[in-house]
C-alpha cells in the first residue's frame, strides 16, 4: 500500500490562501439584496431617456425659439430712416427740407468707468449740466437717448472724446427757410419727423415714406461685426408742392403785422385766394413762431386764427343777404328804402351805427354806406329758410374741405329756430360765426360771377369746376356795388389801389365774451382785385385794435389795399385803371355795427 508523502506545513498554507475565495471570509462577506441592483439600473436607464428626450427637445421642438433667442443677444435690426419729402411753394422755392443730424445715445454700464474730464466734456457738448448728464446715465437700462437731433460737427466733437458706450444714430432735422413768414402754412414736425401742425401734419403719409430696416451681429459693445442682410429698403417721402406764392405770404405777413403793430390789436389774419383757380396764394397769423426755434411757444403762436378763429363777420356778411335779394327779384339795385336810424322789430331794437335822419336809399347805397337797418329791412322780405340755404350753400356753419387740419365750420343755427329779430341781426353778421377763410372762399361767388369753387393749399394743374349759387348777372351787379363801397363816400375808400379796380365790404362787430357782447371790436375786410376781372381775393381780420379807430374800413381795409397793390403786380396783372390818385375823405362813413 502506497502513502503519499507528507506535506510541510508552508506548502499547505500556500495551498489553503489560493483555494479560498475572498468573499468567503464572514468578516468580509457582504450580503445585497437583488432588488438594490436592479433599482441602480432602472435609474441609469431613465437618466439617459430623460438626456435623449432633452436633447430631442431642443435640437428639435424647440429649434426655432432657441435660435430666435440667441440671435437676439447679438442680432439686430437697424431702421432705415428715409428721407422726408421737401415742401416747396408754386414757384419751388423751398419752405421746408430735411438735414442730416445724429442723436446721441448710450450704454450706461458701460459709460460709467469713463473719466470724469471726458463726461464733463460731454455734458458741455451736450448743452447740458453734468448733473443732468449723470441723471440720465444713472439708468437700468441698455439703451439711453441722451440728446436728439445733435448737429454732425458736435457730433463729430462727442465721438473723438471716444467714451465707451456712447453711440450715434443717423436722423434728419426739418428746416424752415422761411422761419416764421410761412409757419402757419408750413407747421412743423416732431424729434420723430412727424408733423405736427399745418402742412407737414396734412400730408404726413405723402411727406414721410416708408422707414426700411436691415439685419447686423453686433458685439457686446454696440459695434457691427457683420451685416447680415436688407430686410426691407427705405423709400424717400414724395415732395409737396404748395399754393403759396413766397413773395405774396413775405408782403401779407409784412403788412399784416405792421397793422397790428399800429393798432396795438391782440392779433391778425389774412388770406389771398387766387379767384381763378382756387389756390391759396398766402395765408399767415399773428402772433407767429419761428418753427426752427420752439424751445419758447405759446398756445396763442400756435393758433391758426384763419382756419381755427371764428367770429362775427359783421357787415362783410351784408352782400350775401343783398345777392339773395337780387337773385329772386325781389330787389332791383335801384330799389329804395326808407332807412332810420333805429327800428324795432318785436321787443328790440336795432340801429346803425352813426345816428341819422330818415333817409331814402337804394339797395345799392345800403351796401356802400353799410346800413344795418337798410339790410334788416331787405331780409326780412325773404323766407329765413332760403337765407338759410344761400349761407350754407357758400360753405358758412359747414365744415370746410381745405386739405387743411383744424379748419372749424363756424355756426349757422337751423332757421326753424330764427325769430325776426334774429333774422334781422343775422343779416348784417350777428348771431353767426365764421372762420376768416370761409368769408374768402364765400366771396368767390362774386368775383367769379357767381359760381364757387372749391380751396387748395397744393398747386392744381386745372382750375376746378365751379358751383352756380347765384346768376352771373347778380355777381355782376354785386360786383359793381361792392366796388362803390372802396370809392369816396363808401366805407372802404382805403382799400383803393392806384391803377386798379377793387371791390369789397367792411366788417365791424363786437366780440363776444362769456356769452355777451362787450366793448372789444374785430375790424374785417374781404375784397377782391381788379374788378373788372378779379384775380385775387383778400380777407383782413384784426383782433381788437386799441389804440385809433376799431372800424374795418380804417384798420383792415389799409391792409388789403398795400398787399394788392403788391401781389397784383407780383402776378404782372395788367391795370384796369387809369386813376392814380388815391381819394380819401377826411371823415368818410363807416360800417354799422
Amino acid at each position: 500500500m502506497t502513502r503519499n508523502p507528507p506535506r510541510s506545513s508552508h506548502t499547505g498554507r500556500i495551498a489553503a490562501g489560493k483555494g479560498v475565495p475572498f468573499s468567503a471570509s464572514p468578516v468580509l462577506k457582504v450580503k445585497l439584496p437583488v432588488w438594490r441592483s436592479r433599482v441602480v439600473l432602472f435609474a441609469m436607464f431613465a437618466a439617459f431617456l430623460a438626456l435623449i428626450v432633452r436633447a430631442l427637445w431642443l435640437q428639435g421642438i424647440s429649434t426655432d425659439f432657441l435660435q430666435k433667442q440667441g440671435a437676439s443677444r447679438y442680432a439686430r435690426t437697424l431702421e432705415l430712416p428715409a428721407t422726408r419729402g421737401k415742401i416747396t411753394d408754386r414757384n419751388g422755392q423751398v419752405l421746408a427740407s430735411s438735414v442730416p443730424v445724429k442723436a446721441i445715445w448710450a450704454i450706461p454700464d458701460d459709460v460709467k468707468d469713463a473719466p470724469k474730464e471726458k463726461l464733463q466734456a460731454l455734458a458741455k457738448l451736450l448743452d447740458m449740466s453734468s448733473a443732468e448728464l449723470n441723471k440720465k446715465l444713472d439708468s437700468d437700462r441698455n439703451f439711453v437717448y441722451l440728446k436728439r437731433q445733435v448737429e454732425q460737427d458736435i457730433s463729430d466733437q462727442i465721438v473723438k472724446l471716444g467714451i465707451d458706450g456712447i453711440e450715434t444714430r443717423k436722423e434728419y432735422k426739418r428746416f424752415y427757410p422761411e422761419g416764421e413768414v410761412a409757419a402757419h402754412v408750413v407747421g412743423f414736425t416732431n424729434v420723430e419727423d412727424a408733423g405736427q401742425d399745418g402742412m407737414e401734419l396734412s400730408q404726413q403719409k405723402n411727406l414721410a415714406g416708408a422707414t426700411g430696416s436691415r439685419r447686423v451681429i453686433k458685439d457686446r459693445l454696440g459695434r457691427i461685426v457683420e451685416d447680415i442682410e436688407a430686410v426691407k429698403e427705405p423709400h424717400d417721402g414724395k415732395d409737396l408742392v404748395l399754393s403759396i406764392d413766397s413773395k405774396i405770404q413775405y408782403i401779407a405777413f409784412t403788412q399784416l403785422k405792421e397793422a397790428v403793430e399800429k393798432f396795438k390789436a391782440k392779433a391778425g389774419g389774412i388770406v389771398v385766394v387766387d379767384a381763378k383757380s382756387g389756390e391759396v396764394l398766402a395765408l399767415a397769423n399773428l402772433p407767429s413762431y419761428n418753427p426752427n426755434d420752439r424751445s419758447v411757444l405759446t398756445g396763442a403762436q400756435l393758433r391758426n386764427r384763419v382756419m381755427t378763429d371764428t367770429f362775427e363777420p359783421g357787415s362783410t356778411l351784408k352782400p350775401f343777404t343783398v345777392a339773395l335779394a337780387l337773385d329772386t327779384n325781389r330787389v332791383q339795385a335801384t330799389t329804395t328804402f326808407q332807412v332810420p336810424d333805429k327800428m324795432t322789430i318785436g321787443t328790440a331794437t336795432v340801429g346803425d351805427s352813426h345816428p341819422h335822419p330818415v333817409q331814402t336809399m337804394s339797395v345799392a347805397q345800403i351796401i356802400q354806406k353799410s346800413s344795418n337797418i337798410g339790410t334788416a329791412k331787405i331780409a326780412l322780405q325773404m323766407p329765413a329758410e332760403e337765407m338759410w340755404e344761400m349761407f350754407t350753400t357758400v360753405g358758412l356753419g359747414q365744415q370746410p374741405k381745405f386739405g387743411f387740419p383744424g379748419a372749424v365750420a363756424g355756426r349757422v343755427r337751423p332757421f326753424k329756430s330764427w325769430r325776426p329779430i334774429e333774422q334781422a341781426t343775422m343779416s348784417y353778421g350777428h348771431g353767426i360765426s365764421v372762420s376768416l377763410i370761409q368769408m374768402a372762399h364765400a366771396y368767390t361767388i362774386f368775383a367769379r360771377n357767381g359760381d364757387l369753387i372749391p380751396l387748395s393749399f397744393q398747386k392744381v394743374a386745372e382750375p376746378p369746376v365751379g358751383q352756380r349759387v347765384v346768376s352771373e348777372k347778380t355777381a355782376l351787379t354785386m360786383r359793381a356795388m361792392l366796388e362803390r363801397v372802396t370809392a369816396p363816400g363808401g366805407t372802404a375808400p382805403k382799400a383803393q389801389v392806384p391803377g386798379y379796380r377793387v371791390g369789397g365790404k367792411t366788417g365791424t362787430a363786437y366780440k363776444i365774451e362769456g356769452g355777451k357782447y362787450v366793448k372789444k371790436y374785430i375790424a374785417d375786410f374781404v375784397g377782391f382785385a381788379p374788378a373788372s376781372d378779379p384775380r385775387l381775393i383778400i380777407a383782413v381780420m384784426v383782433d381788437e385794435p386799441t389804440v385809433g379807430s376799431h372800424f374795418g374800413g380804417d384798420v383792415a381795409a389799409p391792409v388789403f389795399a398795400t398787399v394788392a397793390a403788391n401781389a397784383l403786380r407780383a402776378l404782372n396783372v395788367p391795370p384796369d385803371s387809369s386813376v392814380t390818385d388815391i381819394i380819401i375823405p377826411a371823415d368818410g362813413p363807416q360800417e354799422g355795427l
